[in-house]
């Protein structure tokens, strides 16, 4: 008798009147909401504008989404094109099956795309959502609980996984893969965290570190699931793929560090100009306000009868100018004059 085991839903549908409410869809959603959130504030962290991630996200999440189906459907064609299959099937995006590997892939150029309209470095945008997509991934992969796949070899463990009998699965108690990938993905994003942190990496180094974490993880929790997959040389074509990723972000943060060391200071230029803009305006107020003091000063060269000669004229000062030792004084009407620009300048501290 099992005494504990994690129990897989009996259905993965909720129907919310006429519309039904699939977990995997709503773990795929609920991650990309999340990975939006949390890339936009470390973007805005870095010195990026609010809202940018959203924007960018609006061209990376739909090539991902393609990339990851496509991925799939090409690494395990004879699920859809196989005999007595309906290749239709292979639009039901809904019912589970997305690679990671093509959805980076794809999705990274649709990030690419949207960076170009923004004039803004892939890189430097890639390093402010990499622990956000990890942290994605840990909620998609939710997904497959509701679905019961992708699942591991039979295990009598106490967190072991029960799996209903259905269309290519036999009822029973497994390693829940989905689990150890979940909680793996949630330690690469607290890994690049913390490294990202410690050691300010820039130009592409933090993607890499979430890339080569991913991979060394997913490795081995592929090699533990019993899901249909091509193999290569005994392996299954994700542990190969995995491998080789790794070893290309491994190169591309040490190479990386080597030509292109510390970390970007500017990575939204529309944010700086922004800003700038912002400093040139208020400076301009304080040019208008000292030009109106010279003119001022013009103006009363002869008498001298501006505010401004009144509160800190020097007597010394006047006399090498030319003025006359009672050019000091300001006339009442030309001291109510100076009233406007008085108040000006406390509006400005």
């Amino acid at each position: 008798m099992d005494l504990a085991y994690i129990p897989s839903p009996s259905t993965g549908v909720v129907h919310l009147g006429p519309l039904p409410l699939r977990g995997y869809a709503f773990c795929i959603i609920i991650g990309v909401f999340v990975a939006v959130w949390y890339g936009n504030k470390r973007w805005i962290a870095r010195g990026g504008k609010a809202g940018t991630v959203a924007d960018i996200a609006v061209w990376a999440v739909p090539f991902g989404l393609v990339g990851g189906r496509l991925y799939h459907v090409i690494t395990d064609y004879q699920l859809y094109f196989g005999e007595g299959r309906n290749w239709v099937d292979a639009l039901k995006i809904w019912e589970g099956g997305l690679g990671i590997w093509g959805a980076i892939a794809l999705g990274a150029v649709g990030a690419w795309i949207g960076c170009r309209r923004r004039g803004i470095p892939l890189p430097a945008y890639a390093d402010a959502i990499a622990p956000a997509i990890a942290f994605a991934q840990a909620i998609g992969r939710w997904g497959n609980w509701f679905n019961q796949e992708l699942y591991g070899r039979p295990t009598d463990l106490p967190w072991a996984l029960e799996i209903s009998e259905g269309v290519n699965r036999e009822a029973g108690l497994y390693h829940p893969t989905f689990l150890y990938e979940s909680l793996w993905c949630v330690g690469t994003a607290l890994l690049v965290i913390w490294a990202d942190r410690r050691f300010r990496l820039g130009h592409g180094r933090a993607f890499a570190l979430y890339v080569a974490a991913y991979c060394a993880g997913r490795a081995w929790i592929e090699y533990m699931r019993v899901d249909e997959a091509h193999h290569v040389l005994g392996l299954r074509l994700n542990v190969w793929t995995a491998m080789l990723v790794f070893v290309l972000a491994v190169v591309y943060i040490v190479v990386s560090a080597r030509l292109r060391p510390g970390r970007e200071e500017t990575v939204e230029p529309a944010a700086v100009r922004q800003g700038e803009d912002g400093e040139k305006g208020a400076d301009g107020q304080k040019d208008e306000d000292g030009q109106k003091d010279e003119d001022g000063e013009k103006g009363g060269g002869g008498t001298g009868d501006t505010p401004g000669d009144a509160a800190g004229a020097d007597p010394d000062s006047s006399s090498d100018s030319g003025g006359t030792p009672g050019s000091g004084t300001p006339s009442p009407g030309r001291e109510a004059e100076g009233d406007p620009a008085d108040s000006g300048s406390a509006n400005r501290n």
